[in-house]
This record gives C-alpha cells, structure tokens and sequence, in this order.
C-alpha cells in the first residue's frame, strides 16, 4: 500500500509540475514587475530596486532573482544582467524591460508587460485537454498493441480460418494489408500531439535550443500558429504605442518594437516596414506589410489622429487580440481532441469487428464440421 500511495503521489507531483509550468513562470515575472513598480513612485532605478528587495533574503524570489540583483549590483546594465540570467523572464518581457529603461517608458511597457502574463491561463487551459489525450488516447502502448495484432495475432486467427474453411473477412485483410499505412499516420498524429506537449513544457528555452537548432527554426515554428501571431502583434502594438507616446521617431519606435517581439520572423517584416518608412510612404500604410487583414493599418491610422495618444487609442484593440488569441488556441485544441478520439474510435472499432467476424466465421464453420 505503502509502494502504491508513493507512486500515485510521485505521479500526481510530476503532473502538477509540468502543468503548471506556465503559470509557474509567469507568476516569476509576475513577481519580478511588482518589485520593480515598488521603486517608481519614489524614484529609484529600476536596478536599484531589484538589489534592495534582493538585499532582504525573501526567499519567494527566487534563486535566479537574486543572481540577476548580484549581476546588477557588479555594476551590469538591466539588459547585461538579463542576458546573464536568460530563463528569469520570457524573451519578449525581457527586451520589452531594456527598451522601457532606455527610452524612459517603463510605466506603461510595465502594464503591456503584465498584458502578455495572461498567456499562461490559456495554455493551462490547452495542457487539460493534453493531459486527457496523454491519459487516454494518445499514448504510445497502443500503438505496440496494434502493431502486435497486425503482425503476429491476425494471421494467426487468418491460418486458422483459412483451415477451417470459414471463407473471407474483408475487413480483416483491409487492416492486414493496410497496417503499416495506418501504423504511420498513428505516428504522425502522436509525434504532432507529443510534439506539441514538448513545446508546452520547453517554452522559451525550447525555441532558443530549435533557434540555434535550425536558423530561427523555434521562431518561425512560434509564428505559424496564428494565436502566437496575434500575441507577437499585441506585444508589438503595445510597445510601438509606448514609444510613440514617448515622442521617439517612427522609425526608432518601429525597430524597437520589432525587438521586443523576440520573434526573427516578425523583426523581418517589421525590417519591410522599415524600409517603406525611408521611402517616405506613412507609418500607418507601411504595417500593411506586418498586418496583411487591414485592421492594424485601419486601428493606427484612427489612433494617429485622436487626441488621446496611440497608447489609450489602441487598448481596446490590444484586449480584442488577447481575446481573439484565446478563442483559437482553444479551439484547436478542441479539434485536436475531436480528431485524435475519433482516430481512437476508428482504430478500435474497426480491430473489433474484424476480429468478431473473424470469430464468428469460425464458429460457424465449427458447427459445419
């Protein structure tokens, strides 16, 4: 009993562990934005902030909380030390907090900073589905159970039918002529689902292995999924209005932008924009080149001619992203499960029914003899 409760004890651990590895690490940088926004209303740099909470041993911050303050009180700059400690906040967050230092708008890249940790509720949210499909469906001993049937227990039962003349099973010989057609789309349809399980646990450190992996390989890999596109295209409006905000040029506040995104593949775009900028054509008809559906290009322009500033103006459109973001990742994760039960189904059903025909065709000829 004993061996038992520890095993179902280490397993629920292990299960919590990655789950909640998302929210776990937002919760870090969730953390890390709340001391830093202690020090502004008194006036104190940011690094001199992160040093003085560091100095008070709270051991809720973190180990690389602390070695990130140690880099900083060395005499390193807030985007050197980062880059020492690269796992203590996400990439974006990270460039995001350099540039809100350099161009002297931290307060409001501290607010589009905390819009991006909300992303981790909506990848628990996928992680639920996965956990069912990993705990149910798609797990890798049914695809040994199947190759077991198609190569050794089948013709086996076919030997035996065929010496006792119980005639012909189509089904059956569909499944035996067609194993390894569907032995290879189980393993694509899992090696795509695990596929996905990887990147839910990897986060950013998986995409910068795949980045130095294959060129950019995790960004552009990032940037297929189109609620990781809305995200990306949150992160960049909301700090491309902060820095217009702040009075830089346009073309400053673009490349900047672009950065903090953290995604290559977008910073390629945002390098297109750019380019249309030298030509003299306008920054709101420029990131049609960004935004093919218009409604970046249309939202900018509005915002460019309020009096309120592009922050204010374009708030609302930021939250429609985040919302948008949500409604697709959750979506396909819906039709994932769909399609990997009704896989399930397929397969199961159709290996009981050859299998009872089977049977049935040799018990009648039993009864024959």
């Amino acid at each position: 009993m004993l061996l038992w409760f520890g095993l179902v004890f280490g397993l629920g651990w292990v299960l919590y562990f990655f789950v909640s590895l998302p929210m776990r690490r937002e919760e870090r940088a969730r953390l890390f934005l709340d001391v830093v926004e202690t020090g502004l209303p008194r006036g104190q740099s940011l690094e001199h902030t992160v040093v003085s909470a560091s100095g008070a041993g709270d051991r809720a911050l973190g180990a690389r909380f602390h070695l990130l303050a140690a880099h900083l009180e060395s005499g390193l700059s807030l985007g050197a030390a980062l880059e020492k400690v690269p796992h203590f906040l996400p990439p974006p967050l990270r460039t995001m907090l350099s540039i809100g230092v350099e161009t002297s708008c931290l307060p409001k890249i501290l607010i589009a900073g905390r819009r991006q940790l909300r992303d981790g509720v909506a990848q628990v949210w996928k992680a639920q589905h996965f956990l069912a499909l990993m705990a149910l469906i798609a797990t890798p001993v049914w695809l040994f159970v199947f190759w077991a049937l198609v190569i050794f227990v089948f013709p086996k039962f076919q030997a035996i039918g065929q010496e006792m003349g119980a005639g012909s099973w189509p089904l059956l010989q569909w499944l035996l002529e067609n194993a390894g057609l569907l032995i290879a789309l189980q393993v694509i349809l899992f090696g795509g689902f695990y596929l996905c399980v990887a990147l839910y646990v990897g986060g950013a450190r998986l995409t910068s292995w795949l980045n130095r992996l294959g060129a950019g390989l995790g960004d552009r890999l990032a940037f297929a999924f189109s609620w990781q596109r809305q995200r990306i295209l949150r992160n960049f409006s909301g700090t491309l209005a902060a820095l217009l905000d702040a009075g830089l040029p346009e073309a400053r506040a673009l490349t900047l932008a672009a950065d903090g995104t953290a995604n290559r593949v977008f910073r390629k775009r945002a390098d297109a924009v750019g380019a249309e900028l030298a030509r003299g054509v306008r920054l709101a008809d420029a990131v049609q080149r960004i935004d093919a559906t218009g409604e970046f290009r249309w939202r900018l322009a509005n915002a460019s001619q309020g009096p309120q500033g592009f922050w204010t103006a374009l708030a609302g459109w930021h939250e429609a992203l985040d919302a948008r973001a949500f409604q697709q990742e959750q979506i396909l994760a819906q039709l994932v499960t769909t399609a990997l039960v009704f896989v399930n189904g397929f397969m199961v059903g159709g290996v009981a029914i050859a299998v009872f025909q089977l049977f049935l065709s040799i018990i009648n000829a039993g009864l024959l003899w």
